[in-house]
């Protein structure tokens, strides 16, 4: 008498299909899926299957490698990325952010993990107040391995409830609240969106599309998601790109000192180089 809860669902995917899923994706993007998302990974891979029509991940499998399936493998890398964000998340890091731009010019800084645009858009934000201007001497560059969340970044456009625990000073000085039909909804000022270029980027990729030196690197909540060898490889392409005194924003969990002994402790989770 069948007793396994996976005699229930719509596509069988056992723990070899899983392996697989866990090597394409490390391979691909230098995630490292724990035993504990399986649950997960046949949740967000199902919706492709019944996308591209076949039906059984073995054989999903087998097409995606073969690449037989065309733009398949953005959408396979896409339904794998988790993109938790939010306004400010992590707020201690602006007022830093804020202190370390000050009396500089021409800046140029980094978002290399920017999801929906939350993280790049609340950089440009701090550095119009440091600069009491929409127009502060700056370029930001907002990549992410995502393309689908690159697109919403770019449109700059959020249900209000995202912006609930920004002040309503910082509401009305840096988004457009809609009305009529986008009732519920606010943009992003266009001031800011020239501010910030959005582009696809694989940290894992041999070449990066963007070149250096930057002033601030934002790499917050992504390493996580790399084992310990990934973590160096990508940090040992990040010095090369820093700016003598620049500064590199980590994630609240996350500790480069075990990873690199190029940077050091600056701030709570917030690097700088080391030059001893």
């Amino acid at each position: 008498m069948p007793h396994s809860k996976d005699t229930v669902k719509e596509f069988d995917f056992n723990s070899r299909d899983f392996e697989r899923v866990r090597g394409l994706i490390y391979k691909r993007a230098g995630i490292s899926l724990a035993d504990s998302k399986q649950e997960m990974v046949y949740s967000r891979l199902a919706r492709r299957l019944r996308a591209t029509g076949i039906s059984s991940f073995m054989k999903y499998l087998d097409e995606l490698e073969a690449g037989r399936l065309g733009d398949e493998w953005e959408s396979f890398t896409n339904a794998l990325t988790t993109n938790l964000t939010s306004f400010f998340r992590e707020s201690h890091h602006f007022p830093l952010l804020a202190e370390h731009v000050k009396n500089k010019r021409d800046l140029t800084i980094w978002c290399s993990a920017a999801s929906t645009g939350e993280e790049p858009y609340s950089i440009a934000m701090t550095l119009c107040e440091a600069f009491n201007t929409l127009t502060p001497p700056a370029t930001i560059i907002a990549t992410d391995i995502d393309t689908n969340v690159l697109a919403a970044g770019a449109n700059g456009v959020y249900t209000m409830d995202r912006l609930d625990k920004m002040s309503p000073e910082r509401q009305r000085r840096f988004f457009l609240k809609g009305k009529g039909d986008k009732e519920g909804m606010a943009r992003v000022r266009p001031e800011l969106r020239n501010m910030i270029t959005f582009k696809q980027l694989n940290l894992l990729a041999d070449q990066w599309p963007l070149t250096g030196p930057f002033d601030v690197i934002f790499c917050r909540n992504v390493m996580i998601y790399f084992d310990k060898a990934t973590q160096r490889k990508i940090l040992s392409r990040f010095v090369p790109l820093m700016k003598p005194d620049a500064l590199l924003f980590a994630g609240h969990s996350e500790n480069f000192l075990y990873v690199s002994d190029s940077l050091k402790l600056r701030g709570k989770t917030v690097y700088e180089l080391d030059r001893r």
